[in-house]
């Protein structure tokens, strides 16, 4: 697209090295600060970008070149990680709107929202003690599903009705979620074998 070539001949116009090293990320990849991502857009600026500081183009120069270098390569890998997952960047776009989800102490949630989670929870263990495969594939399909129309929510609460407040009350839900997801592929897994 046009607006990609844009991008992607802004990153070239500018060495590497000439960017703010703790510029965010999303100024660092030349994005707009948005929750709703255009996947082609990050992977060229990422591309683009990673080529520039690889470690590898600097072989040949001083040590100062190869450690600042290394250091703009783990810099610019880390950005792509955070935008690249969409918890990830809501997480870190909220905490750059001074706006932390405190994933870690605040676990106050909706009760309608935590017994659904804990039914759905409790039916994901029975399953994995039954070896039932097929419970387990459905729970798997709803919370991905659920999932997905969190991350829709999210762009709508970032980007759009910038209620950031709610937003963190999204993120802590998805964080639930995910792990909830995670644990019914583990129990797939050692029901599959």
């Amino acid at each position: 697209s046009m607006r990609l070539r844009r991008v992607v001949h802004r990153l070239i116009s500018m060495t590497s090295f000439d960017r703010n090293f703790n510029a965010d990320h999303f100024a660092l990849l030349a994005l707009p600060r948005t929750q709703r991502m255009d996947r082609a857009a990050l992977e060229a600026c990422f591309r683009e970008l990673q080529a520039q500081v690889h470690p590898d183009k600097y072989a040949h120069g001083s040590d100062g070149d190869k450690r600042q270098a290394l250091q703009w390569a783990t810099r610019v890998n880390e950005a792509y990680q955070t935008l690249k997952d969409p918890l990830r960047r809501a997480r870190y776009l909220l905490q750059l709107l001074g706006y932390d989800p405190k994933v870690d102490s605040n676990t106050a949630m909706a009760n309608d929202f935590l017994v659904v989670q804990m039914e759905l929870r409790e039916q994901v263990d029975m399953a994995r003690d039954a070896g039932d495969e097929e419970t387990l594939e459905a729970a798997h399909e709803q919370v991905s599903s659920e999932i997905d129309a969190q991350h829709r929510t999210l762009i709508a609460l970032l980007d759009e009705q910038k209620d950031y407040v709610q937003a963190t009350v999204v993120v802590r839900q998805l964080m639930f979620q995910e792990k909830l997801r995670f644990e019914i592929d583990e129990a797939l897994e050692a029901v599959a074998q």
